[in-house]
């Protein structure tokens, strides 16, 4: 939620010093104090609400309450602290009868909204945020648009949502939201009939285009579908969200040209939330693997990633060429990977995987070799390095790697089968038949534990 609280500032010396007038100005905190006791326990609240001592406070804070039991300001501090100490209820009562006594300020309608914010009361937090419109109405009309949809309330979620676009322009967030509401069926949506008029009426209304596509969509109506999102686009070209429905027609149609063109519009969208800009990227992968003359198209959309902290996208790419054995747009894929993250062993690992499998052993030689000095004690790149050697018939270098690599094999059974019989590899080669079939027979004995 696109939460703002707003607080006050802790009064002036010289406000505290101004005549004994009304206590319940714009500003909670300024206010004249009548007396000494109720002055030395308000500074005293003040103070120790400031050093975190929020019991100490209350009680002096009870004290101004017993000298002026109806002066909202000092509620308003008991709600304060309450709420510190995550005493929800006494916060609420407190708060409540601040808003009681002066409805008009709106400092107080604020601490009530942190308390059903805090315990998540959402639907007691509507009416309050309701009110808060009175002061900053856009403002804490995103709150409510939050709200709504938290409260499930989704009919009045959309229709702020759109009031909201016509008076501030578009967000992100509400984007999001109103795809949301656009798919829950929880929503009563108007007909498709509905839809066809308002669109005719409201040209320029997005959400109408995209709930009809949906609908047609959700109806298996797909080509009525595909028909409103070029409608979209051509009534409003600058909507990115029409662009998810013609990337997807587009692909199922097999329009690889018009469908790149979709998709680097979104890929490059503010408004389009990076989840979805992964899911477009995944299917468009999909798409490429099978239609080879857009791998550029693929490479120049996995560029849109770079930026990406949370997935490696070049990786994950790799990862499917690699499942589909196209070793060559995996090695490519793992490489542009290394090159944002010099250091991820498993990308490393991957790419002399591809080495491996294509057969490409003097890469596989220069690049296990290599890593080695990065990662001396990583055994499955002494590995690579000696699997490599052996194949290009260098055993004597492929024993040394080997033999220093198994020192760092630890509880991995498989990697150090692997060893021995690439050890068996490397003395076959070298002459020695005695210790190449003890190494082909170790493999074997650690591959049939059983036996």
């Amino acid at each position: 939620m696109n939460r703002k609280i707003l607080f006050c500032g802790l009064l002036f010396s010289g406000m505290l010093l101004a005549p004994a007038v009304s206590r319940a100005q714009e500003e909670p905190d300024q206010i004249a104090l009548a007396n000494d006791v109720f002055e030395n326990n308000f500074y005293e609240a003040l103070k120790q609400k400031g050093i975190e001592n929020y019991d100490k406070a209350l009680r002096a804070l009870e004290t101004c309450r017993a000298e002026e039991p109806n002066n909202p300001v000092v509620y308003h501090e008991i709600g304060k602290n309450y709420l510190a100490l995550m005493n929800y209820p006494e916060a609420e009562k407190a708060f409540l009868k601040a808003t009681e006594l002066d409805p008009k300020n709106r400092w107080y309608w604020v601490g009530l909204y942190d308390v059903y914010y805090q315990t998540q009361d959402f639907n007691k937090a509507i009416p309050v945020v309701q009110k808060l419109t009175e002061w900053r109405k856009e403002f804490y009309q995103e709150d409510l648009v939050s709200l709504y949809m938290y409260t499930e309330q989704f009919d009045k979620a959309l229709t702020l949502i759109n009031e909201l676009e016509q008076t501030v322009g578009q967000t992100e967030r509400r984007e999001m939201f109103k795809l949301q509401i656009l798919s829950n069926n929880k929503l009563n949506k108007p007909k498709k009939q509905d839809l066809e008029e308002a669109i005719k009426k409201y040209p320029k209304e997005e959400s109408n285009y995209l709930e009809l596509i949906y609908l047609y969509s959700e109806s298996n109506e797909e080509e009525k579908a595909e028909k409103i999102a070029e409608k979209l686009a051509k009534e409003i070209p600058e909507s990115d969200w029409g662009q998810v429905s013609l990337f997807k027609f587009n692909l199922n149609n097999n329009k690889g040209d018009e469908a790149a063109k979709s998709m680097f519009r979104i890929l490059g969208s503010k408004k389009i939330d990076r989840k979805i800009k992964h899911r477009v990227l995944n299917e468009f992968i999909i798409f490429a693997y099978n239609n080879p003359q857009y791998y550029n198209d693929l490479e120049k959309a996995v560029d849109y990633f770079a930026d990406d902290e949370e997935v490696n996208v070049p990786k994950e790419v790799g990862k499917f060429f690699f499942t589909k054995r196209n070793f060559d747009q995996a090695g490519h894929y793992f490489q542009k990977s290394l090159a944002a993250d010099a250091d991820d062993i498993e990308a490393i690992e991957l790419l002399l995987y591809t080495y491996q499998e294509s057969q490409r052993f003097d890469e596989l030689y220069t690049k296990a070799t290599e890593y080695t000095e990065l990662f001396p004690t990583h055994a499955r790149l002494y590995y690579f390095a000696g699997f490599a050697a052996n194949k290009k018939q260098q055993y004597k270098k492929a024993k040394e790697w080997l033999e220093n690599g198994m020192d760092f094999v630890v509880e991995d059974i498989e990697l150090e089968a692997g060893f021995n019989r690439q050890l068996g590899e490397a003395y076959a080669g070298l002459g020695d038949e005695k210790k190449k079939e003890a190494y082909f027979s170790k493999a074997n004995k650690l591959q049939k534990p059983g036996e």
